[in-house]
């Protein structure tokens, strides 16, 4: 699949070069005041990672989860608390957290009424999330089915 190692060709050259405008680009529902914008997905012909911005309303957060490869996230607006593996930290503009596979964390707006946006990157297509309460899995990519409402 991939060329020999003393050649200049991509190993990964099925996805085609395409500027992603997340303002012109549909956003799915997350539910509990989070949505998300998925940006380089299979569905465009990622084959090695997945990408995508969520947005939190004020006061908005998600579910402590876990996932099946390492996630990145940077945080793009606002403030947020970010728990990784027991321990909140506050993450601001630009920070960037790491967590490898299987560590659980979540992210909720440190705001009541501002908004909170967030970069995230998975290091496979196959990406999936664990819930820790319920211990329910689905992948990543299956949470980009319901529309969200217009955001006002």
């Amino acid at each position: 699949m991939c060329p020999e190692p003393t050649t200049d060709e991509p190993c990964f050259a099925a996805f085609p070069p395409a500027v992603l405008r997340p303002a012109e680009l549909t956003s799915f529902s997350r539910g509990g005041g989070a949505r998300t914008i998925p940006l380089v997905t299979r569905a465009v012909g990622a084959e090695v990672f997945l990408t995508g911005q969520t947005i939190f309303e004020g006061g908005a957060g998600i579910p402590l989860h876990t996932h099946n490869c390492p996630e990145s996230v940077t945080i793009l607006e606002g403030d947020a608390i970010v728990e990784i593996d027991g321990t909140e930290h506050h993450v601001t503009r630009f920070d960037t957290t790491y967590v490898p596979a299987g560590t659980p964390h979540r992210f909720r707006n440190a705001s009541p009424t501002e908004p909170m946006r967030i970069l995230w990157i998975y290091a496979s297509v196959d990406a999936t999330r664990t819930l820790v309460d319920t211990g329910v899995t689905a992948r990543v990519d299956a949470e980009h089915t319901k529309p969200a409402e217009p955001h006002r």
